[in-house]
């Protein structure tokens, strides 16, 4: 029979603790994640509908294609962000 070591387990620290502020934003993010997804779902289905007046009066007019790039490029990023809403 061997001896017991003489390091007791209580002095070894855990090899990964997740710092408390960590675990904090975690649970943060899980708890915004439901409602951005809905937010963005919402918004990448209404957005399209403002493009439509804005490719109806032309994009002669670099105002009106700027406006109509920066709010295609909304549109991309909410269904980014909405593609998971309501997948269970």
């Amino acid at each position: 029979m061997s001896n017991p070591s003489p390091v007791t387990n209580e002095s070894i620290a855990p090899s990964n603790p997740e710092p408390e502020s960590q675990h904090e934003r975690n649970r943060l993010l899980r708890s915004i994640k439901g409602p951005l997804q809905f937010l963005s779902f919402w918004i990448a289905i209404a957005l399209p509908f403002v493009h439509l007046p804005l490719l109806a009066q032309g994009l002669g007019d670099p105002n009106v294609t700027l406006t109509f790039v920066v709010l295609l490029t909304a549109n991309v990023f909410a269904l980014y962000v909405g593609h998971g809403y309501n997948q269970h």
